[in-house]
């Protein structure tokens, strides 16, 4: 059996014309069949009920569709949407659904926990389990589509459970069929990856000749800070991270969780502000959940705005972000760990707006 799911538009069109072929179907079957993938999605074969009813069955034998099974959906009175997924082994991934006007933007899972480890982000706390494959990954869009084609996500943000240059080879499929006008077709600069700065896969990232948009989480202006709040800098160094991103040819968004006491100085604004200057970056300026770390707290909506106010008094494009969902448990693997654990993460739980 195979999983089309997995596999671009392009592969999963072959796979389908070459066995159509072997069957004596005629060509026009698979122009009827791709679009039943993504586009406008099926739950089953059943669902296809353009197609005669012996292929509807022989498809379900040869190419069943892998499915996601929503766990638990949390509304909040903003409009967020919070969805746990089980997987068929029973793990569990989330996405976020944040409205804002005209757009929605669908926060997507990478991988099933996550090693890197950083103090303040709830995933962290449950380390790695494993990667998705690339059906996983855009499943959590399909699934979307299943519910309600109303709700179809005008944007995707890879900045869910896991880091997604970990999981390169599954995500660089999943950023195709994203993006493909025979998958989920969502356009390129619409579709942003959130990283700490893998480098080598990074590079691999930036190769690729769509302009899909690149957010990094730095969280920090310094090395010897942001190895204190992220560990992956004990492998990655910011000075190389910054070297990377110079080399990249598209803007470069730096987002910045403030921590109350730790990053949220006017120094650190002003040395945050002598590295995004070059690179001409935004800067999204991210509130803290509390839910990473017991002993850290957000910083007070005065230093924020004081932060915000001194990096744009740098000439630098900086946004602080509202907090979404913040009657849900709407936080990157704050979900799964409340369901995990029983108990409620922290006493203010958000997303954010991008």
């Amino acid at each position: 059996m195979t999983d089309l799911l997995s596999l671009t538009p392009d592969a999963a069109r072959q796979a389908l014309a070459d066995w159509l072929a072997q069957r004596g179907e005629p060509e026009y079957r698979a122009r009827q069949i791709v679009p039943r993938l993504w586009q406008w999605p099926i739950a089953d074969w059943s669902g296809a009920t353009d197609l005669p009813a012996p292929l509807r069955t022989a498809l379900s034998d040869t190419f069943p569709l892998g499915r996601l099974s929503l766990a638990t959906h949390q509304v909040s009175a903003d409009g967020t949407e919070k969805f746990l997924w089980a997987l068929g082994d029973g793990e569990a991934i989330e996405s976020v659904l944040i409205p804002e006007g005209k757009r929605r933007t669908l926060c997507i899972s990478s991988q099933v926990g996550c090693a890197l480890g950083c103090v303040f982000c709830a995933t962290g706390r449950m380390g790695w389990h494993r990667n998705l494959n690339a059906a996983e990954i855009t499943g959590q869009v399909r699934e979307i589509l299943l519910l309600d084609p109303a709700k179809r996500p005008t944007n995707v943000v890879f900045m869910g459970m896991g880091e997604p240059l970990l999981n390169w080879e599954a995500v660089d499929i999943a950023l195709t069929i994203l993006n493909h006008a025979d998958g989920c077709a969502i356009g390129a600069r619409h579709i942003t990856l959130s990283t700490v700065g893998i480098l080598p896969n990074l590079a691999k990232f930036g190769a690729r000749p769509e302009q899909f948009r690149l957010a990094v989480s730095l969280h920090a202006p310094t090395p010897q800070l942001r190895r204190a709040l992220m560990p992956i800098e004990k492998k990655y160094h910011l000075p190389e991270v910054l070297d990377a991103l110079r080399q990249f040819r598209r803007r470069v968004t730096l987002e910045y969780v403030l921590i109350a006491g730790a990053n949220d100085s006017l120094e650190a604004a002003d040395a945050l502000a002598r590295i995004a200057r070059p690179l001409a970056a935004h800067v999204n300026l991210l509130p803290l959940h509390p839910g990473g770390a017991p002993d850290l707290m957000p910083s007070p909506r005065t230093q924020m705005r004081d932060f915000e106010r001194r990096l744009r008094g740098h000439g630098i494009e900086a946004v602080l972000r509202r907090s979404r969902g913040l009657d849900i448990s709407a936080a990157c693997g704050q979900l799964r760990v409340e369901i995990e654990t029983g108990r409620k993460v922290g006493s203010q739980q958000h997303a954010h707006v991008e």
